[in-house]
């Protein structure tokens, strides 16, 4: 019997020209992101030799922890661009979005219509990782009526459905669209998320890819999704990226 190591492809090749990497944290000091400018750089930087070159970041809005506003957001935004045209950098396209927390103050934040949107009418929201919110799907609704499409971050990371597939179908019935957390492919976040991961991925139920990168530690473990399995499985949705996110 013989056993064939799988082809890496550096992540350079893996990511298409003109991607747009629509999840991570890269704006200092305003969430468990990049802690200060020059980490926002470096992190920058290392996502550019990987040919991501365009990128929507998206700081938590969650409670009191981060109560970030679109004011907050966008001063830190333009701190980050300054830096960047400073050295130069000026083949990076960034702009910021926020990942929202489905909780009270979301549904305060919608009725004043105050969201930041990826593009167009794309909005990420996220759930806490202990249980769906009692009033999941009346949001859900509530967003979409505000003529906005809901995004859910890192759906296989919720383990309350692992055991409970349907509620993923149920959850894209209700016109929620899937965003694939690309460690989710590796064991970085247990075995159980990438398990569920490849699950999605084989039903085609994710639209969109994100880095979700917090830290250079992620972005060193990205290196690991560069393989040509995962590039047959993700192609149409990294070109969905490319697609429906880019300026």
């Amino acid at each position: 019997m013989f056993f064939f190591k799988k082809k890496e492809i550096p992540l350079h090749e893996f990511f298409p020209k003109g991607f747009v990497d629509m999840h991570s944290h890269l704006l200092p000091g305003i969430d468990d992101g990049a802690k200060d400018l020059e980490t926002s750089i470096a992190l920058i930087q290392k996502m550019a030799s990987y040919g991501i070159k365009n990128i929507i970041t998206t700081p938590h809005v969650l409670g009191d922890v981060y109560p970030n506003t679109p004011e907050i957001i966008e001063r830190a935004l333009k701190e980050v661009r300054a830096a960047l045209q400073e050295r130069n950098m000026t083949d990076i396209t960034i702009d910021a979005a926020a990942e929202y927390m489905l909780d009270e103050q979301f549904s305060a934040i919608l009725e004043k219509d105050k969201l930041l949107t990826l593009k167009d009418n794309y909005v990420l929201v996220e759930m806490s990782y202990f249980n769906a919110p009692i009033n999941l799907y009346e949001l859900l609704f509530e967003i979409q009526l505000k003529g906005n499409r809901p995004v859910l971050a890192h759906p296989e990371r919720y383990n309350f459905y692992h055991h409970n597939f349907k509620e993923y179908y149920k959850l894209k019935t209700a016109g929620c669209l899937f965003q694939l957390n690309l460690l989710s492919l590796t064991e970085h976040y247990g075995k159980h998320v990438q398990k569920t991961a490849d699950k999605l991925l084989k039903e085609h139920m994710y639209d969109f890819v994100g880095t979700d990168a917090h830290h250079q530690n992620h972005l060193h473990l990205l290196q690991k999704i560069g393989t040509t399995k995962n590039l047959k499985n993700l192609e149409s949705l990294l070109l969905n990226n490319t697609k429906f996110l880019k300026s």
